[in-house]
């Protein structure tokens, strides 16, 4: 009697989910490379994206792919990659969205969707004294990554004062030892070694406009990237972008990440130079 009962539970909740999706209506119309699903590509990238062992994600840009995917009355489903397989798996066909901090830029546009700027990653100082302007580290040593966008402009600022090193993990290191007075670096790799214990008596700032760094001024945006030419989708993704930037949800999870807030504020949608 009670294995009858269960399957006519098993059986009432299945009815119950069926009435449910026929009774949901999309906000918006687009097709998905699984109908009734939206397959999420997706890497490990604090605070942005996580996904763990057992395929549960999670993160910033996981709760907006949520918020898209109830709108819309679909499923998400994680497809856990390596960061150079993700855009990838979007452009061939197997996932509908990319996400984890993926810079707007011309290029990408031209092979796929990309949404209204979700956050910026602005230049960020690691110091002692929180030193957040260019002029406050003028005649101290002041380093940076190699491969960096801003690394030009900051040869021509700091001249024989800036060193460049081959990985953030170097740079700590000098830091931390006192060979090194001010780091730059984006905004995510300083604030997630200070949560795994590096950088103590540290603090973090984001650098303040300065027109001699264009990078201070005009900071790389980030953008949820979606297979190109589905118009749908990407309207859909955009509304929950719009959404969260405007009842503060967004401000909110980047302050529960241990973020300034001010990554928010993206500006006027353009693309990484």
């Amino acid at each position: 009697m009670a294995k009858l009962r269960l399957l006519a539970s098993a059986a009432l909740i299945a009815v119950s989910t069926g009435a449910y999706a026929q009774d949901c209506k999309p906000a918006h119309e687009f097709k998905t490379v699984t109908p009734g699903k939206l397959t999420m590509a997706i890497y490990n990238y604090p605070p942005f994206t996580m996904i763990t062992s057992d395929n549960k994600a999670s993160g910033i840009d996981d709760e907006m792919i949520k918020l898209t995917a109830k709108a819309n009355c679909l499923e998400v489903v994680p497809l856990n990659l390596a960061p150079a397989a993700v855009v990838q798996s979007v452009i061939s066909g197997k996932a509908d969205v990319a996400v984890g901090a993926w810079y707007r830029s011309e290029e990408r546009s031209k092979v796929l969707g990309v949404t209204l700027p979700t956050y910026i990653d602005p230049m960020t100082s690691i110091s002692k004294d929180g030193v957040d302007t260019v002029d406050g580290m003028m005649g101290k040593s002041v380093g940076t990554v190699q491969g960096y966008t801003w690394n030009g402009t900051l040869q021509k600022v700091f001249g024989t004062n800036l060193k460049l090193y081959p990985d953030g993990l170097a740079m700590y290191t000098d830091l931390e030892a006192g060979r090194l007075d001010v780091a730059l670096d984006g905004s995510v790799a300083p604030v997630e070694a200070m949560k795994g214990g590096r950088l103590v008596g540290f603090k973090t700032a984001l650098v303040k406009s300065d027109e001699r760094i264009p990078d201070t001024v005009q900071p790389p945006q980030s953008t949820i990237l979606y297979t190109f030419g589905n118009k749908g989708l990407g309207e859909a993704l955009d509304e929950t972008v719009t959404k969260v930037h405007e009842d503060g949800s967004l401000a909110k999870w980047l302050t529960d990440a241990g973020y300034d807030p001010k990554m928010g504020d993206v500006g006027e949608p353009r693309f990484v130079k």
